[in-house]
């Protein structure tokens, strides 16, 4: 069976080509009563709007592009699926493109994705996001961007962002353990490459100084997001003469490699040391305890990302485009923590 097609559409509801062509590029000048209409033919039909097709017809491209270089598939994943949906929302198309961030000519990379596929614009992840030079070549070359990134505020830059308040829900997770009794807490980093990774480290010893507690460097090792690195920072910390009696992992793969490096060593989780991540991810609740972490909405995030392009995109006048907004991870307490045996 053939595609549904725009004049299949206008039938259906009655109404022009142009009327329906309206209706998908969210025009304002269509009534509410016949937009209603157009929208009921357009879900009864099935109908997807060919992207290339509209681009050719008007002057405006119709997908936008979704950067990202990050080891962390669920982040990746759940990104892609807030993006997504908001593109399917607004008759958008969407291209992914992975890619190496610490590349010297990552700005004219991108300059050239964004012409070759006829992108409207880029959704950045970090660690891209948080490259001002990036963002001004960017910004040069007039290629609107929205980024996600790090950060407790927004930083009125100029530049349109989603922001997240990594040092506020690192705080709460470090407080959580404190108030369980620990005072010698470890600390493993996430790659330093990514804003997160500083703010979430910044959390941690904010919350040790409000509290009295000393910051040892010697519970304190970097690494990356990754399994591996916390299956090796925590092997290096439960080898320590003085061990930690609760290890907090930059993200939630890290603190399941924790979780690995207690169970190979013969350590009792969560009673001989607690274990708490950070994101939410599946490898939270798949753990065995599950992880105590903070809750990120990586999908919600990315959703209101594209919403914020998007609305850029759709309107010059600045009173109707949509404002920065910050997200705060929740803290989730699960099974991994417990009161310090004393």
């Amino acid at each position: 069976m053939r595609s549904p097609t725009i004049k299949d559409v206008a039938e259906r509801a009655g109404v022009s080509l142009k009327t329906v062509s309206r209706v998908i590029n969210h025009e304002p000048s269509v009534h509410a009563r016949t937009r209603e209409k157009v929208q009921r033919a357009i879900d009864a039909l099935d109908y997807q709007p060919d992207q290339a097709a509209r681009s050719l017809r008007s002057q405006r491209t119709y997908a936008l592009g979704l950067v990202y270089d990050n080891p962390n598939a669920h982040y990746v994943i759940a990104m892609q699926n807030g993006v997504l949906s908001v593109c399917r929302e607004r008759g958008f198309g969407l291209q992914i493109h992975p890619c190496d961030s610490s590349l010297p000519k990552l700005a004219d990379q991108l300059c050239d994705l964004v012409r070759r596929n006829r992108l409207a614009g880029l959704v950045l992840c970090p660690p891209m996001s948080e490259q001002p030079k990036l963002l001004a070549a960017l910004t040069e070359q007039k290629v609107p961007f929205v980024r996600i990134i790090s950060a407790r505020q927004d930083p009125q830059d100029g530049w349109p962002c989603v922001f997240v308040d990594d040092r506020d829900a690192a705080y709460a997770i470090t407080e959580h353990l404190i108030q369980l009794g620990h005072h010698r807490i470890g600390f493993l980093w996430g790659g330093k490459e990514h804003r997160s990774s500083p703010e979430r480290y910044q959390g941690y010893e904010d919350a040790l100084r409000e509290y009295g507690l000393p910051v040892d460097k010697k519970l304190v090792v970097e690494g990356d997001y990754s399994f591996d690195d916390g299956f090796r920072g925590a092997r290096k910390l439960l080898a320590l003469k003085e061990p930690p009696t609760a290890i907090f992992g930059s993200n939630d793969e890290i603190a399941a490699g924790v979780l690995a490096a207690a169970r190979s060593g013969g350590v009792d989780v969560p009673w001989e040391l607690s274990i708490a991540g950070f994101e939410d991810s599946p490898f939270s609740k798949q753990s065995w305890p599950a992880l105590t972490t903070a809750r990120q909405n990586t999908e919600e995030i990315g959703r209101h990302a594209a919403q914020r392009l998007i609305a850029e995109l759709e309107h010059d006048d600045p009173a109707h485009v949509l404002a920065n907004e910050g997200f705060s991870p929740d803290l989730v307490v699960r099974g991994s923590t417990a009161p310090r045996r004393l």
